[in-house]
């Protein structure tokens, strides 16, 4: 138990009695805004459970697994700024890294706290469970050196520096970051040696005055600017500085698949997604031919970039990223991009905005009310379906591909994993969003082979009062795969078959009370789609999509996979 002493506490200037080492760490993750930590309890995390009990404020968040409460944890980040997520030692941490990689991939800040074998144990180097049997309580550590930004083993007498600076360094970064506590520790009275928080970092002047007398010189001569916004953007709260500047600029603005969600798509500068040479050509040549491009927080990575179809000329290229800025081939370190995006608007750079009528793909109805469900018919009725302030979580597959051309109604909060792509990533972050914002309507898309990877995070759903609307593309197995692979007929690819499920049944497995239906045509859709509106007030929502052609798919994929026939092909 903890001493009574009394000590400062998480204030330098107040008094209090003093605090055991779980007490502090959940006071820290509490100041932070966390109200819930994510996680799967093991015999040693027990201390840490135990303790996070009898915290006010802030409750647990059991998962059915690991995998899937690491990934709610990253949904749950992506609503509320910041997460936390408590593992257990070995088979709980190695179970997590997926999620925890995913999280780095993809600059979203998760805490990852795992509960180790007792201090004395280790010391004594004895051979314990949920560890490889050879004395080294260190490698699990070392493992997850490669996917955190800061790791670290906390104890009494470091807690007061390690805990603050890993929550600065996850904030800061954006970046996953792990604490490691021997079970029989948390419960010490921590030592006070807590040094000044460091100053939060700053832009250097000389190097922003030089990044923008530059980028002075490309507008002066610019007569076309776009500005193109991805995901960091997101990640690094920049939305609100886009924004002024789009306004402030009146130039067109378009988004990379990543960012999606970035930029309020009903902005009349907004053109649509910029998808290389797979989306649309309007967007591709407003891009493309632009005499300047302002791109903030852009990944250059192949799904971003279609391929690497898309082509930006780096000599009129305005590269803003978080703490640094790239123009045509000057790079100017340390600059954030927040001072970077107010200078460019003070420039007072004045465009005509976007000529003509701007389209998107989906912005007719298409298909009979009793025909078949096909891409062209269901994503149009999703576009008019959805509404302001929605969470839209999309799953990595014929989803994400689709959902991308949609355009969004304000002040929607879209997620979905462009980076790393983890199959079945979606069901568990939906939960974890749900868990962030209980009163926004939350609206999962995801795929029959995707949701049959995490399924089980729907009981979590049901046990905590979750009420989501779960749609299901049933398309008869993993038909994303069956797109990228073009060097085996897709009749062959029986490793691409998964077995039939009834969706809508998944309530009754999970003991939990849903409205169902199974939709075959647009109208069935459409009833489905009004009448879960009407009931998500009171009970989760799950709507089975059965395709008949499993080979179905939004434009995007289709322009994809001819671009990959027509690779493979030049290689044979």
């Amino acid at each position: 138990m903890g001493a009574t002493t009394v000590v400062r506490s998480l204030d330098p200037q107040s008094t209090t009695t003093q605090k055991t080492l779980g007490q502090y760490l959940f006071d820290c993750l509490k100041l932070e805004g966390i109200s819930e930590i994510f996680g799967v309890p093991g015999d040693y995390n027990f201390t840490l459970l135990d303790t996070l009990q009898q915290v006010n404020g802030i409750r647990f968040i059991n998962g059915r697994n690991e995998l899937n409460a690491g990934c709610a944890a990253d949904g749950y980040a992506r609503i509320k700024g910041i997460a936390a997520l408590i593992t257990t030692f070995g088979v709980g941490e190695l179970n997590a890294c997926n999620a925890i990689a995913g999280a780095y991939s993809e600059n979203v800040p998760v805490i990852h706290i795992v509960g180790a074998p007792p201090e004395k144990k280790q010391k004594e180097y004895k051979l314990m469970h949920h560890t490889l049997m050879d004395g080294n309580f260190n490698a699990f550590r070392t493992m997850y050196e490669q996917i955190s930004a800061y790791t670290a083993v906390f104890t009494p007498e470091n807690a007061e520096i390690l805990i603050p600076t890993a929550i600065r360094v996850a904030k800061e970064r954006k970046k996953p970051v792990y604490l490691l506590a021997a079970d029989d520790v948390v419960n010490k009275p921590i030592n006070l040696r807590r040094e000044p928080d460091p100053s939060r970092p700053t832009s250097n002047l000389k190097s922003l005055q030089a990044a923008i007398d530059h980028v002075r010189q490309l507008l002066e001569r610019a007569h076309h600017p776009v500005v193109l916004v991805d995901v960091k953007t997101m990640r690094f709260g920049l939305q609100t500085a886009v924004r002024q500047l789009v306004d402030a600029m009146n130039v067109p603005v378009a988004t990379m698949m990543s960012g999606k969600g970035a930029f309020d798509e009903t902005h009349p500068n907004y053109i649509g997604m910029y998808e290389g040479s797979f989306g649309s050509s309007t967007v591709q040549k407003t891009v493309e031919n632009a005499d300047c491009v302002i791109a903030v927080g852009m990944l250059w990575s192949d799904t971003n970039t279609a391929t690497f179809t898309a082509k930006l000329n780096p000599l009129v290229t305005v590269n803003v990223q978080p703490d640094m800025v790239k123009v045509a081939e000057a790079e100017y370190s340390n600059v954030l991009a927040s001072d970077m995006l107010r200078a460019i608007q003070n420039l007072g750079y004045k465009g005509q905005g976007v000529q003509g009528n701007v389209s998107f793909p989906y912005d007719q109805i298409t298909g009979q009310i009793d025909q078949p469900l096909t891409a062209a018919s269901y994503y149009p009725r999703f576009q008019q379906w959805l509404k302001e302030g929605d969470m839209v979580i999309v799953e990595t597959g014929t989803f994400y591909f689709g959902m991308a051309q949609v355009k969004l109604p304000p002040n929607v909060t879209y997620i979905a994993q462009g980076s790393w792509q983890s199959i079945g990533y979606a069901t568990p972050a939906a939960f974890g969003a749900s868990i962030a914002a209980p009163d926004r309507r939350v609206v999962l898309f995801t795929g029959d082979g995707a949701l049959q990877l995490t399924a089980q995070e729907i009981s979590s759903m049901f046990y905590y009062s979750c009420k989501p609307i779960v749609v299901v593309l049933n398309n008869d197995g993993y038909t994303i795969e069956k797109y990228l692979n073009v060097k085996t007929e897709v009749q062959q690819q029986r490793y691409n078959q998964i077995p039939h499920w009834s969706y809508t049944k998944l309530a009754e497995v999970f003991g939990g009370n849903a409205f169902t239906a199974t939709v075959r045509t647009n109208g069935e859709l459409e009833q489905a789609l009004t009448q879960a509106e009407n009931e998500r007030a009171g009970r989760l929502c799950i709507i089975e999509m059965i395709t008949s052609d499993p080979m179905d798919a939004p434009d995007y994929m289709v322009r994809m996979r001819s671009y990959l026939e027509t690779q493979q092909s030049q290689q044979m």
